[in-house]
C-alpha cells in the first residue's frame, strides 16, 4: 500500500511557547529544530513510508527536508497543524497515495521499527469498507500524536486539545472503522517542561535514538539552563 508521512512544522519562532518557563529562548529554538530533524530521520528510515511530505514556512526545515528527499510544501496560511496536514493530504491524493500517516515534529524518540509494525498491522487487517482510521493518542490519552488515514481523506485531521476523542467521533460519523494504537515512541510529544523531563528520562533508557535532540539536551544540562519538573 502506497503510504506517505505528513509532517506539519511551525516556524520555530512560533513554536514551543509553553516551554519558555523551562528552556531559555535560544535553546528552545534549537531544541525545536533538533526534534524535527530526528523525526525526519526516523521517517526516512521507515521502509513502509514511500515519501515524506513536509508542510512548513520554516526555511531551515524546508532545506534539510529536501536534502533528505522529502517533498516540501509552503504552509502559506499558517492556520495550524490541522490545516497544514490537510495541505499534505491533498497532495497525497493527487499523486495516488493510498494511505497517510500524520505525525508531529516534536516526537524525537520516534522508532522506525514501531512505525513499521504500525503500518504492517494496519495492512494485515485488510480492506475496511469506507476506509480506516488509526489514532495514536498522546501520553495523556487526550491529544493525537499520530493519525493513520486510509484513504488519505477518510476524515479531516482535527488536532488540538481533545483531538483523540474528536477523531474517533469524526470516524464514527463518517461510518469509518476507527481504532487506537499505542506505539510507545509516538506517545511522547514535547509541549511543556514536564513533557521534556519525561523525554529526558525515556532517552536515558534508549540506545542511540534522537541524536540531534540528545545533543541539545546535553548542552542545556551542561549550561544548567533547564528548569525541569519531575516526569509525570
Amino acid at each position: 500500500m502506497r503510504t506517505a508521512a505528513i509532517l506539519p512544522v511551525k516556524r520555530f519562532a512560533l513554536a514551543k511557547q509553553r516551554l519558555g518557563a523551562s528552556v531559555a529562548d535560544p535553546l528552545r529554538l534549537r531544541l525545536a529544530r533538533a526534534m524535527v530533524a530526528d523525526v525526519l530521520l526516523a521517517l526516512a528510515r521507515t521502509e513502509g513510508i514511500e515519501r515524506t511530505i513536509v508542510v512548513t514556512r520554516e526555511r531551515s526545515v524546508a532545506r534539510s527536508a529536501r536534502e533528505q528527499g522529502a517533498t516540501v510544501l509552503d504552509d502559506t496560511t499558517e492556520s495550524g497543524q490541522s490545516a497544514a496536514a490537510g495541505v499534505g493530504v491533498r497532495l497525497a491524493l493527487a499523486e495516488g497515495i493510498e494511505r497517510v500517516l500524520c505525525v508531529p515534529g516534536d516526537c524525537p524518540a520516534l522508532d522506525p521499527a514501531e512505525l513499521e509494525a504500525l503500518l504492517a498491522l494496519d495492512a494485515d487487517e485488510g480492506h475496511a469498507p469506507g476506509g480506516r482510521v488509526v489514532i495514536v493518542p498522546d501520553r495523556h490519552a487526550t491529544g493525537t500524536n499520530g493519525l493513520l488515514l486510509s484513504p488519505p481523506d477518510a476524515i479531516a485531521p482535527s488536532f488540538g486539545p481533545g483531538s483523540c476523542e474528536r477523531h474517533r467521533a469524526l470516524a464514527l460519523a463518517a461510518g469509518i472503522d476507527a481504532r487506537l494504537a499505542c506505539p510507545p515512541s509516538l506517545l511522547l510529544d514535547v509541549d511543556t517542561g514536564a513533557d521534556l523531563a519525561a523525554l529526558r528520562e525515556r532517552l536515558g533508557r534508549l540506545g542511540a535514538q534522537a541524536p540531534c535532540t540528545r545533543s541539545v539536551l546535553a548542552e542545556g544540562a551542561r549550561a544548567e539552563v533547564f528548569t525541569l519538573p519531575t516526569p509525570a
